[in-house]
Parts: structure tokens; sequence; C-alpha cells
């Protein structure tokens, strides 16, 4: 594989990145593959970390996938709303800018004025957590940091130069990513995670989260990629529903440090699995 961009890292910090554990993937992915796919992309930690030059990337989030399109089309025009933000950035402005989605023209605002409002909130959110309600409004809490990163102009032209490139940027069902894939293809899935219990889970990256049903449909789509011969490596909770769901296949056991909690007593190493499919 060609030298990586060291620039190029996620500008979004998301629930359930994958930035720790991108050293316990690293050595599971193919160097070259002959298109990399990724249908749940999220902050998109393993995408920017492998840098292929080939990829098909996804998500259901409308505004997440906004932000990736805006970010490769107009950066500039992205950085000139991000500076205004970062000069305004107050608890009120915050929630003047939060409460967007609340008003009846929100979707027709302009394509970059949404992307630099989902970075903003962000950067400025409580802690990083990005949760939408059922109606699929952000209602994430101001997080009152001294010195938030809100303009990251070095990051932002980095990844804008590289979405350029040969990478096909989607948003819909995921499974639609893995129809007619090419021989020579790898598949990297981050679904939402299976709850490890009644009071864990969290649905909020999109409204209607992600049920258990959801997590059997995603097993059957891992069963149809290994009888087309498609190698593959999945992400998710370790708990006893995903690894009776997934008990063909070859399960690897790593540790992540929980980072989103109430609680600081609630933060610490966890326990998940990489499913692979080769």
């Amino acid at each position: 594989m060609a030298s990586k961009n060291t620039l190029l890292k996620p500008v979004l910090k998301w629930v359930g990145g994958k930035r720790q554990l991108f050293d316990d993937i690293l050595p599971l992915l193919p160097s070259a593959p002959k298109v990399y796919v990724e249908p749940f992309l999220g902050g998109a930690a393993v995408l920017l970390g492998m840098q292929p030059k080939h990829a098909i990337v996804n998500d259901y989030n409308a505004e997440l996938i906004n932000v990736y399109r805006v970010v490769r089309d107009e950066p500039d025009k992205l950085l000139d709303i991000l500076r205004e933000h970062s000069e305004k950035n107050t608890s009120e402005y915050y929630y003047k800018i939060r409460g967007l989605d609340r008003t009846e023209g929100f979707s027709a605002l302009d394509p970059v004025v949404r992307a630099a409002r989902i970075i903003y909130l962000n950067k400025t959110c409580f802690n990083g957590l990005y949760r939408v309600n059922s109606l699929g409004q952000i209602n994430s809490p101001y997080g009152r940091y001294k010195n938030p990163n809100i303009i990251n102009e070095v990051g932002i032209r980095a990844l804008s130069r590289y979405l350029q490139g040969d990478i096909d940027i989607r948003c819909g069902d995921y499974a639609d990513c893995l129809i007619d894939l090419p021989k020579g293809a790898f598949v990297y899935l981050d679904p939402p995670y299976m709850p490890l219990n009644t009071t864990s889970s969290f649905t909020g990256y999109t409204e209607g989260g992600f049920s258990y049903d959801e997590q059997v449909r995603l097993r059957d789509e891992c069963l149809k990629l290994r009888e087309q011969g498609i190698r593959f490596i999945q992400s998710n909770s370790d708990c006893p529903e995903i690894r009776s769901l997934y008990k063909d296949f070859e399960i690897k056991t790593v540790q992540a440090k929980r980072a989103i909690n109430s609680k600081g007593s609630g933060r610490g190493a966890i326990n998940e699995v990489l499913i692979l499919g080769r």
C-alpha cells in the first residue's frame, strides 16, 4: 500500500468511532482491495486509516453524508461558515443553531449551511455525543469547552482532496452497497451495536435505531457475502446474542475504551468483537 497522508483524520467525533481500535483492525485488512466498501461510515476512522484508492461508502444518516459531500465539493464555503460559528460560539448561540432542525424551512437550507451546523454542534456538544430524538432532531446539550476545534481547516482540506478521488459517497440502506460487488472487494461493517443490556442501548445516530431484527438481517447479509467469496470484517458488542448469531464465523475479541457515558465511572475498557468473513 502507498504511503498514507497523516493529515487524513476524522473531522467529526462519532460515538462508536474506531480510531482506538484501528491497530486491532489494521492487521486484518487487505493491503489493496479492488474496492473497499463501508456501509456504516460514521466518523470514517477505518476508511481514513486505510486510505483505499477505490471505495464505496454509505450511511443512513443524511445529515452526516451531507457533511462528507460538502467537505468534498465546497470546502471554502464550509470553512467560512465555520469561522462565523467559532466567533459566535456561546451556549445561547449553540441552542439557536441546534434548534434549526425544529423549523419548517430546515430541509430547504443550503447543504453547506447544514454541514457547517453539524460540524459546529459536533465540536461543541456535551462529550461529543451526537444524538437525535425520534423525530431525527439533535438533542445533545451544550458542552462548554474552552477552545473547541470548530474550524480544523487543515483536516477539512485534506479530507476534501481525498474524497475527490474514486470515493463513491452514498446515503441509504446499508444492504444496497453490498449488491453485485466484484471479486477482490472488501467490506468493513460497523453497525449500531447490539446493546449489552436494557439500559445501555444507544440508538440516537438516526431516528428508529437498529433493532435485534436488523442485527439478524445484517447476519444474513454477511452469510451472502461469505457465499459470494467477499471478505469482510464486522465490529459489534461482545454479547450472547451476537455470539449466537455468528457462531459459524471466526470471532476475535478486542478491548475498547468506552468514552461516552454520563458518569465517569462508567467509562473504561470493554470487550468488543471483530467478526471475520474470509
